[in-house]
């Protein structure tokens, strides 16, 4: 279950004050860890048997593969500066110890050939409670827009782009 076009997140019960501080707490440790490259960090942010999807063909399974595939991709990375903007948490049906979630967030990054770039997307995230502590069981990354800093380049999120990707905008 994700918040998207498959589950409406008005048809979802959000999760409650407590649950809703762990999960952000979640997000902000992961965009700490991806600031300050720390990959002991990161790792402790996703459960054993997570799924990273970063779109083209890049789904990533279990724990261990995930945070190979971090280190390097973090390898081509002089520097990112990852935040978390606004995001929301629902409860799975019938659940207090699963969610799903859909939070935005924006990179800044210098690659390490020296291009520079922006990243303004959402992820689209599962947690799941282990031992009282929310961790990612899945996140699928959705770029609104990656491309030079200045803007210049193409936005995805337009009304097209949201309603090709599952999405149903009203504006």
């Amino acid at each position: 279950m994700s918040p998207s076009s498959s589950s409406s997140p008005d048809s979802l019960v959000p999760v409650d004050a407590a649950d809703y501080t762990a999960i952000s707490r979640l997000l902000n440790r992961y965009a700490d860890a991806v600031v300050h490259r720390n990959g002991v960090q990161w790792a402790s942010c996703w459960d054993v048997d997570a799924v990273w999807d970063l779109g083209k063909n890049r789904l990533v399974e279990g724990k261990e593969s995930i945070v190979k595939l971090w280190y390097a991709a973090m390898g081509g990375m002089s520097a990112v500066f990852q935040i978390v903007h606004n995001g929301e948490a629902w409860y799975e049906t019938g659940s207090s110890e699963r969610a799903v979630g859909r939070w935005s967030i924006s990179e800044r990054y210098l690659t390490a050939s020296g291009d520079r770039g922006l990243l303004l997307a959402d992820y689209l995230d599962g947690f799941v409670k282990r031992d009282g502590s929310w961790l990612f069981s899945r996140r699928l990354l959705r770029p609104h827009y990656q491309g030079a800093p200045d803007l210049s380049g193409d936005f995805f999120n337009t009304r097209a782009g949201l309603e090709s990707s599952g999405d149903s905008p009203d504006v």
